[in-house]
């Protein structure tokens, strides 16, 4: 009997081999499914980040975060308190920094560093600087990894919505530390041995802070201090515990460690209280470093994983989900979950801790334009909880923001919180207090904030009585304003629409819409600073950037007209005569202008891309080469569009042609590659352009999916030679928000010639308020 029961059990085992080994595979190959589209490994976080102060090329840093993260972090190369905060070019880390840095013009504010070291302790940021190479770095939007050469340690982070968890890996070392910076301008450090624990909070900021302002952290490790010192303005302070100052740290330590032996950190801030940075901790705590980087890597995966692109160009995916990330950094989440569960989140306008959300980090002079179009195609739900924050910055300040950072900031110009607002209730945003928004854009239209110039409407009064903005009243950048507020005015007139608001309380919004006209000068065809007698300045330099425009010069400023291209087509007299203005500012030389006043780095960028006095490094002219599907030659568009995706956009640390500016930059090339471009937010059209993929499918926040397929797609056919919509023939230069939102099949098929046969009828063109009957 043994011999028979020893055989049935080997067959059974081998059976059982059989079945577990056929599971196993199963299980890889679903896994290896589900794995096969990771896009978070297209992108590289250190595009942008070979830039400085004269020129350009970004001016980003690789932000180690969560998508809309209250908490970034990023290696610090630069000094403390500058803007530049990471370089590519640079040699040394200073620090591993929170950071909440919307630009290096902005600034920096809620920040402080850690940073590992060996030896003596240090705390000199030059003395504890390590150099590094980018061939031992490993930089993820989840995950970072540096070797520091000259402390023999490698640094890993992976972050959290509100915290992160660093990882430590030093040499066989008698004494090892990890100093903790908490900056200068008033900061305050304590360190709990027995919690192995170190508390503190820093004051530093650049602006837009109430008085009481501060970033409380905590920092727990997994082991305890063999060496604690706190440092006061740079007198490292053995066996001292706590330290209030200008600039206080810290620094804790561990002796003989063994080669390779990991120190852990976790890490966690509010700006709320230390009690709250203790609940944000809870991210964090009781989770290991590769738990947090799963999360982290799933997560991205899903934000990212919202647009599906197929191409052979590796290239050109790396470029994409790089610009799609930096499109879901900003505006980030300011809020934080109390013990209760609930919301809250501490005023950056009043200073007081009140529930619900609270958004921040962007200036809508840059991001209405894209951005949060882009948000409501394909992150709604993200958009519905910005709006309920725009709400509260509304009842906190009486004022909605133009720039926030993280409240009401002395930059730029406009008053697109407008645009925001609108565009947002024409895509359906919910979850809000739209009436409240309502009453909020029409004080923003009316009044201007005591303090901050760039808050409301600076020359509201002038600019309601005359129609325009003149030159002699000390309100610079006068055509540049005038331009945006009508295109404002117009925003306000299409949200009070929406919401039924009676015509008597919004006409006067269409009529002012219209104020463009009073600028524009028949004589030039271009829009010119005027004196309050009616009559033009002179002389007049087009090419000149001149104190009339922000940024800019006229060939910049002229169209910006986004809200009724037809209007500023009749103007000029024809089409072709339009088309001919276009035409022109691809001509022009960009050394035109260049001495017109004291270079800044918007201007060298336009020179250096030898593209004329075409500045896609700016905000105010990167929807123009969409404004030929307004006069019949929409071909134009399609070759001007992919030449400036394939000429300025790389996936390289010189990846961009200027400022990426939270998103915006990011969020052109996002909506260009697909094929359209929202010229006019708040129309509910994109204009069409020429799409750079084979094939893309967006999977839409309501469970819907757009397919975008483009045939013959190579770098050379960079014609549409006609359109298909779920499979009828589509002629129109547009396409409208609520049809794709039903999802389909958009078939673009593409020839290296234009089809000067498409697009050419009245009825192909896009959207303009002088066409709509009021």
């Amino acid at each position: 009997m043994l011999p028979a029961v020893s055989i049935k059990m080997k067959n059974t085992i081998m059976n059982f081999k059989k079945i577990l080994g056929a599971l196993v595979l199963l299980l890889s190959v679903q896994l290896s499914k589900a794995q096969s589209f990771s896009p978070v490994d297209y992108v590289n976080p250190l595009i942008g980040t070979q830039s400085k102060y004269e020129l350009s090329n970004g001016n980003t840093y690789p932000a180690i975060a969560m998508p809309w993260g209250m908490n970034f972090w990023t290696p610090q190369t630069g000094s403390m308190g500058d803007g530049w905060v990471y370089t590519y070019t640079a040699d040394k880390i200073k620090g591993f920094k929170q950071t909440h840095q919307p630009s290096p013009w902005n600034n920096d504010y809620g920040q402080f560093s850690i940073m590992p070291t060996i030896g003596e302790p240090v705390f000199d940021q030059e003395k504890r600087a390590s150099w590094f190479s980018h061939k031992a770095e490993v930089v993820k939007p989840y995950y970072y990894s540096v070797y520091l050469a000259d402390h023999d340690v490698t640094t890993e982070l992976t972050p959290s919505e509100r915290g992160a968890i660093f990882r430590f890996t030093f040499p066989k070392t008698e004494a090892a530390q990890v100093v903790i910076d908490a900056f200068d301008k008033g900061s305050y450090i304590k360190v709990i041995p027995e919690e192995n624990k170190i508390i503190g909070y820093n004051t530093r900021n650049s602006g837009g802070v109430p008085d009481n302002f501060k970033n409380y952290f905590v920092i727990v490790f997994d082991r305890s201090f063999d060496f604690k010192a706190a440092v006061k303005s740079g007198d490292i302070k053995n066996n001292v515990l706590e330290m209030k100052d200008n600039h206080a740290g810290a620094i804790v330590g561990f002796k003989n460690l063994k080669r390779g032996e990991q120190v852990i950190a976790r890490v966690a801030s509010s700006f709320i209280s230390f009690e709250q940075a203790e609940l944000n901790l809870k991210e964090v705590k009781g989770k290991t470093f590769d738990e947090i980087f799963a999360v982290g890597k799933v997560k991205w995966n899903e934000v990212l994983g919202r647009v599906e692109v197929k191409d052979p160009d590796i290239d050109r995916l790396k470029t994409f989900y790089s610009c799609l990330y930096r499109s879901t950094l900003f505006p980030r989440d300011f809020s934080e979950i109390d013990a209760q569960g609930k919301r809250v989140h501490y005023s950056p306008y009043n200073g007081q801790v009140l529930p619900g959300e609270m958004f921040t980090d962007t200036g809508f002079w840059d991001t209405f334009r894209s951005l949060f179009p882009l948000l409501n195609l394909i992150y709604p739900e993200m958009n519905d909880r910005m709006q309920a924050g725009l709400v509260n910055a509304y009842k906190e300040s009486g004022f909605l923001p133009e720039w926030a950072s993280p409240g009401h900031r002395e930059s730029m110009i406009g008053n697109n919180s407008a645009s925001v607002v609108a565009d947002a209730f024409a895509t359906g945003r919910k979850g809000y207090d739209a009436d409240l928004l309502w009453d909020a854009v029409v004080h923003g239209a009316n009044n201007a904030h005591p303090k901050i110039s760039a808050t409301g409407r600076f020359g509201h009064e002038v600019y309601n009585t005359l129609g325009f903005i003149p030159i002699d009243k000390n309100i610079n950048q006068n055509v540049a304003r005038t331009l945006e507020y009508a295109y404002n005015d117009w925003s306000i007139y299409q949200f009070g629409k929406a919401l039924g608001k009676p015509n008597s309380e919004i006409s006067i919004y269409a009529k002012r819409a219209m104020n463009y006209k009073n600028i524009y000068d028949a004589e030039t065809k271009l829009m010119r600073g005027k004196k309050s007698d009616g009559t033009f300045i002179t002389p007049f330099d087009p090419s000149a950037w001149s104190k009339e425009y922000t940024e800019g010069n006229a060939w910049h400023w002229s169209f910006c007209v986004f809200h009724d291209p037809q209007g500023l087509i009749d103007l000029m007299g024809s089409k072709k005569a339009f088309n001919a203005m276009l035409d022109t500012v691809f001509v022009i030389p960009s050394y035109e202008g260049m001495k017109s006043r004291s270079m800044i780095h918007e201007m060298r960028e336009m020179q250096i891309m030898n593209m004329g006095q075409y500045a896609h490094g700016n905000q105010p002219i990167q929807h123009m080469p969409y404004l030929y599907n307004y006069a019949a030659e929409p071909w134009k568009a399609q070759y001007w569009v992919r030449q400036i995706m394939d000429k300025l956009y790389l996936p390289t640390p010189d990846g961009y042609c200027g400022d990426e500016d939270n998103g915006q930059t990011s969020a052109w090339y996002v909506f260009s590659a697909l094929g359209f471009y929202p010229v006019a937010p708040a129309s509910g059209e994109y204009v069409l352009g020429s799409p750079q993929f084979q094939s893309v499918k967006l999977n839409l926040q309501n469970g819907k999916t757009l397919k975008i397929d483009a045939t013959n797609q190579n770098k050379d056919n960079v014609y549409v030679n006609e359109v298909k919509v779920n499979g009828k023939m589509y002629t129109k230069n547009f396409f409208q928000y609520k049809e794709l939102m039903k999802g389909g099949e958009l078939q673009f098929d593409m020839a290296d010639k234009p089809n000067k046969k498409r697009g050419i009828k009245d009825t192909d063109a896009p959207y303009s308020f002088s066409k709509m009957k009021l």
